[in-house]
């Protein structure tokens, strides 16, 4: 008989989300996933200007705020067929990855290590042995004793208070939790300065933004950064030295600390690499262009179908019909009216809600889908995604951070970790630190790309444009820190007709389909062991490692929806 769970809400995500699911024999063995909440963003854009969407979208999230910007401003420029001066697309590559460096250190960190963490448990460690530890993974300075016995003296006041803020639900002594006392000590003491350093990759977007989050410099055509060497008032020489002194505070980091904590972490957990796999097809698409046109980029994109590495199909640009013609969304399970699945430039937007039942509707998210060879498929997007699509692609630095991380976590876990096992839970986390330090090196490429660039002479950062009459339409899309993000805009007469934004985890947090398709999210589930349904900390586990963003909250129960268990989770 399967016991029934409810977990409600999981935090430290954006926003609630609501999944349940049956357990038997200590295994889940059916899971869905809903969204419990509905802002209508895309209908409040209709009939406005196609300049303010990219700062309402913005408003879409408190967090993702920068990725929904660029992938408006792209969108719209699709529709115009409108080139972006080089100086922009530099100035706007150096914004995504700087604000994907900071999104991803506080994700690891901040939202997701208490999964695997046991802070009460560094109370025990010996910072000595801890800092042997730390300094055998890296050169990091602030790996001394002195910066451990610091941590373990302010984590014995902070416990002693009796007030443990953010701390006090966590799942301590859980039997799943399976770090030494030392290891739990090196994560603790790296999780206050990430709280420091990724404040650095923040700081040089908001330098560039004007502010951060709800950055202030995109414009259509281009940015609104006036180059000037000799003007204060404008981006100089002195700002873009300030800039590259916060991008390489923020890199070494990534490289020195996150990178290796990653392969650490999650190698003192290798059955977790079997886990979690969930939809093995993905989609990723390319980003940091290095044109005018988007159709050269030093990160690539493209789709896997059913795990196959061989058999990666490129997505090649901003106009590449691939992508562009390929994908529908469904309602079937989603409170809208109808129960169509349509490519998003067709699609309307008409709430209605008629309660929670998974046999008919259960969630405000809309289940996307990729079409090939007359196929429907559901895709997980995300780092993984595109560490798997560049890896197949050949791509230099994705291989080169890959096989380091796998080698490493290989020789700590003593199990011969390849490729495949990235398909996992834990390996969603491996490859969203590999991710990071692939998109460190490349923020500071297009930092002295730029450089050079103003160094010739040109200082254009906007191309003017004008609205046909008529109706075009538009795709923007940018591979953002949750996974492929897109924005699609019908544009008639100078004025916003229709508007959908298909975001990353719409993708993974997606319901079942008309063919009763599990989403991503729902589909990792399946399978997970959990010890004790009462901290059902397996299930934070997985759905944490896709790092949600989205207006929902989590629920587990029976498919009578009688609550047996309620939980209350960190």
């Amino acid at each position: 008989m399967a016991t029934k769970i409810r977990i409600d809400p999981i935090t430290r995500i954006e926003g609630h989300l609501r999944i349940e699911v049956e357990v038997e024999n200590g295994h889940v063995k059916n899971a869905w996933s809903s969204s419990q909440m509905w802002r209508g963003i895309e209908l409040i854009l209709r009939k406005r200007e196609p300049e303010d969407a990219w700062i309402i979208t913005q408003r879409i999230c408190g967090v993702c705020t920068t990725v929904h910007a660029i992938a408006s401003v792209r969108a719209v420029e699709n529709a115009l067929k409108l080139e972006v001066p080089l100086n922009a697309q530099y100035i706007r590559n150096i914004i995504i990855g700087t604000h994907a460096i900071h999104d991803h250190i506080v994700h690891f960190y901040h939202l997701s290590a208490l999964d695997w963490v046991d802070v009460v448990s560094a109370l025990n460690g010996d910072p000595r042995k801890a800092a042997k530890i730390a300094q055998s993974l890296s050169d990091w300075p602030h790996n001394g004793v002195s910066d451990f016995k610091a941590v373990k003296e302010r984590l014995i006041k902070f416990v002693s208070s009796g007030q443990l803020g953010p701390f006090a639900n966590g799942y301590w002594g859980h039997p799943a939790m399976k770090l030494p006392p030392e290891v739990n000590l090196i994560a603790v003491t790296h999780y206050l300065q990430a709280l420091e350093y990724q404040r650095y990759a923040d700081s040089a977007c908001a330098l560039l933004g004007g502010k951060n989050p709800h950055i202030q410099n995109l414009a259509i055509g281009g940015v609104a950064n006036p180059i000037n060497l000799n003007n204060q008032a404008t981006l100089n020489m002195e700002k873009l030295m300030k800039l590259k002194f916060l991008m390489e505070k923020a890199v070494k980091f990534v490289k020195e600390v996150y990178l290796p904590d990653a392969i650490a972490l999650m190698s003192f957990y290798p059955e977790w690499f079997k886990y979690g796999k969930g939809v093995d097809n993905y989609l990723s698409v390319p980003d940091f262009p290095l044109d005018t046109k988007g159709e050269e980029f030093d990160l690539p994109g493209g789709t896997i179908f059913n795990g196959d590495l061989q058999n990666v199909i490129p997505i090649k640009g901003f106009n590449d019909p691939y992508f562009r013609d390929n994908i529908k969304e469904s309602i079937f399970h989603s409170w809208y009216e109808g129960t169509w699945m349509k490519h998003p430039w067709d699609e309307d937007t008409i709430p209605n809600y008629t309660g929670y039942d998974v046999k008919s509707k259960y969630s405000w998210t809309k289940a996307p889908r990729f079409i090939y060879n007359e196929k429907v498929y559901p895709m997980q997007v995300g780092p993984l995604a595109q560490i798997l699509v560049g890896y197949a692609l050949d791509h230099e630095l994705i291989k080169k951070y890959t096989k380091m991380a796998l080698s490493k976590a290989s020789e700590i876990s003593g199990r011969k970790l390849t490729i495949n096992h990235l398909k996992s839970t834990a390996g969603r986390h491996l490859a969203r630190a590999i991710r990071t330090a692939v998109i460190a090196d490349i923020v500071q490429k297009h930092w002295q790309l730029l450089v050079d660039n103003i160094s010739k002479g040109d200082i254009t950062t906007w191309n003017k444009y004008d609205y046909p009459q008529g109706e075009i339409r538009g795709v923007g899309f940018h591979e953002a820190p949750r996974g492929t993000l897109s924005h699609w805009v019908v544009i008639e007469n100078g004025r916003i007709k229709n508007y959908q934004a298909v975001v990353p985890s719409t993708w993974n947090s997606s319901p079942r389909d008309q063919k009763e398709r599990r989403g991503p999210y729902e589909e990792s589930l399946i399978g997970n062991p959990v010890a004790d349904v009462r901290k059902p900390l397996e299930i934070l586990r997985t759905v944490h490692s896709f790092d949600p963003c989205i207006a929902c909250a989590v629920h587990v129960f029976d498919s009578d929806r009688k609550e047996s268990v309620e939980v209350k989770v960190l």
